[in-house]
């Protein structure tokens, strides 16, 4: 593509060079770069993109954009005659919308749906996107767990949101393959940090807001988490938010050129759940769709279901779905290791769940203690080469809020499992909460099945939807409702 129409829409620029040149690739890892690329320098978090500029010329760069504040005149000076050097105020921002020029802005040939949020954000797109299909759509998906265009699932993601290379890239894929939508997870640091800027999106989803992300490499303070995630509301056309929620309601102020809807419990909205029923397997609930009352279940069992669900329907229903359509895609809809119940003969409730995290841990056994009739036996584990802080704390947390723990391993990459295991026992002594030590992962979800009743709830955390475990820098296969489907077959 021309550089010319790559730099459409940016302002402020100053270029030295040729213009008129043509650009086979935009990159901004030195190592991709090949014979007549365009190289962006971005200052990350690990390492500076400035320091690479020499590296990508010798890999054939002919275009290089830098920081405006970085951009000295001696590198100006020691840069190749047929090199054009370009200095962006933000190049965060100006890649991003290179990059949409380059994939010519395929966000505005589809109906593009973000959803932000502290919690929520994975089960409301996959609703989205089963509702949409019922309907007759094909829709495209991207978010923590994979991407998909339609059925088709084009494998795990290392962010929630892709870079801005990647994102564009990939909605262009959806346009080439005829997706009528692209349904999204738009996380608070890909608004920060100006990936999704130049996307046109048709509706942005707030599920919910709490302490979150607070960290050097983050957020600085709720405030700027809370700023970062309205800027996603300046560039839709409608917003469904929930009215329940004391952060949601502040944003039809903070972005008045959106049409805003609410859904909710407890607050008036245009979209209102009544009669709800929690179980530890599913939840259902009654709204108004159209001029009648229909109930509604979804075997994604927690009251967070309901407000999920509510946002799902209010898109679905912008686009003609109808309540029949409404009511069985919703009993059909899975989220790969989201509160996902593994059917089983013997009629055990057991849940897989991503819970990695203190706050994530304490908020699902919260939810499952809420609607378990017998006890919540749970199974987890720390990561290794992370956080070892939250380790103590998470075993605290369990041993607080579940009848029966067992301490197990979960990705120990280069650390010793009984070492990990060892610093999470330190919390959980803290209690007077029942545990054991069982560092073989598959050995303690087998163990925790066999001492489960019908009216107890297993719950197996951590992992999720991921598919293997990562041990001294090898990742083994490690499906855990194959696990556990194998473990109940053979008992």
């Amino acid at each position: 593509m021309n550089l010319t129409n790559i730099l459409s829409g940016l302002d402020g620029l100053k270029v030295k060079g040729n213009l008129e040149i043509e650009v086979n690739s935009i990159q901004s890892d030195s190592n991709k770069i090949k014979e007549g690329d365009m190289f962006i320098a971005i200052d990350g978090f690990e390492t500076d993109g400035h320091k690479y500029i020499k590296q990508a010329i010798q890999n054939g760069a002919k275009v290089i954009m830098a920081q405006e504040d970085r951009a000295s005149r001696d590198m100006i000076k020691e840069l190749p005659e047929d090199v054009t050097f370009i200095s962006a105020p933000n190049t965060r921002h100006a890649i991003s919308i290179c990059a949409c020029n380059f994939y010519k802005n395929p966000s505005h040939k589809l109906k593009l749906i973000g959803v932000t949020g502290t919690k929520g954000k994975t089960t409301t797109t996959f609703m989205i996107k089963s509702l949409l299909e019922k309907q007759g759509y094909k829709v495209g998906l991207i978010g923590t767990i994979c991407t998909y265009i339609g059925a088709k699932n084009l494998g795990d993601n290392d962010r929630t949101t892709p870079e801005s290379l990647e994102l564009q890239e990939l909605l262009a894929k959806m346009v080439k393959e005829k997706c009528d939508f692209a349904v999204m997870e738009v996380s608070s640091q890909s608004l920060k940090l100006n990936r999704v800027d130049g996307c046109e999106f048709e509706i942005g989803i707030f599920t919910n807001f709490s302490k979150d992300h607070i960290s050097k490499k983050e957020h600085s303070s709720m405030e700027e988490y809370f700023e970062s995630k309205v800027k996603l509301f300046k560039m839709c056309k409608y917003a469904y938010i929930n009215s329940d929620d004391i952060y949601a309601n502040k944003l039809p102020e903070l972005a008045p050129e959106c049409n805003f809807t609410a859904y909710g419990i407890d607050n008036p909205s245009d979209l209102l759940a009544k009669d709800i029923t929690v179980t530890n397997s599913y939840v259902d609930f009654k709204v108004k769709l159209g001029d009648k009352n229909y109930r509604v279940k979804t075997d994604i069992p927690g009251r967070f279901s309901v407000y999920n669900s509510l946002a799902a329907i209010s898109v679905a229903l912008k686009y003609g779905a109808t309540p029949e359509n409404i009511i069985e895609a919703l009993s059909k809809v899975r989220v790969p290791g989201r509160s996902e119940l593994v059917d089983n003969d013997r009629e055990i409730t057991i849940m897989i769940d991503y819970a990695h995290t203190p706050e994530s841990l304490d908020n699902i056994l919260t939810t499952v203690q809420e609607y378990t009739i017998g006890e919540v036996i749970c199974v987890f584990g720390c990561g290794g080469d992370r956080d070892a802080g939250k380790r103590p704390i998470m075993g605290e947390i369990a041993g607080t809020k579940a009848d029966y723990t067992i301490i197990t391993s979960d990705n120990p990459r280069t650390e010793k499992p009984e070492d990990i295991v060892a610093e999470i026992e330190k919390g959980i002594k803290k209690t007077k909460g029942k545990y054991e030590r069982i560092v073989d992962r598959k050995q303690a979800i087998k163990k925790a099945i066999a001492i489960a009743h019908k009216r107890d709830m297993v719950l197996i955390c951590g992992k999720g939807h991921e598919l293997t475990q990562e041990i001294n820098g090898k990742k083994y296969p490690f499906d855990e409702r194959e696990i556990v489907k194998d473990i109940l077959s053979n008992n």
